[in-house]
């Protein structure tokens, strides 16, 4: 039994929040066999002994090109669901935001498993994530980012 009380692995993991000046946040669509398409924020799973800032900014740098401090943990969220391997997890993510000063990103540090399901990138507006056909994750991300800025 783990401290959420249940018997699965805990996936520790860091998410970034990547706002572009004129608001617009950084998503990307994964595709995954068997599975709906859906959006997450730039991140992922920390290496074993990695705090989540470290993960955090390496994340950052690999799955965009930015070289940059995170800044602060804002937010904590604890879903369970299957990874993209098939491996059924107890997260725990930690959310960083960080303000970048053009919508221009270089997803060629991306693994090659990274290229296989990660299959678009998008800068959406508040506004298009509130209301998207698609499942965007975290599902309170609009929430996490008014909360940023007001």
């Amino acid at each position: 039994m783990n401290e959420f009380g249940n018997s699965k692995r805990i996936r520790r993991s860091a998410r970034i929040i990547v706002v572009a000046p004129d608001d617009r946040v950084l998503m990307f669509r994964f595709d995954v066999a068997g599975r709906p398409p859906f959006w997450v924020t730039a991140g992922g799973e920390c290496e074993p002994d990695e705090t989540f800032e470290d993960a955090a900014r390496r994340e950052l740098a690999e799955e965009t090109g930015i070289a940059a401090n995170p800044g602060p943990q804002i937010a904590r969220t604890t879903p369970e669901f299957i990874t993209v391997e098939g491996e059924p997890v107890q997260a725990d993510e930690r959310y960083f935001i960080i303000n970048v000063p053009e919508a221009r990103i270089d997803t060629s540090g991306h693994t090659e498993l990274e290229q296989k399901v990660m299959t678009q990138h998008r800068w959406f507006t508040l506004t298009e994530l509130s209301n998207w056909h698609e499942a965007v994750f975290p599902e309170n991300l609009v929430e996490l980012i008014a909360a940023q800025t007001s």
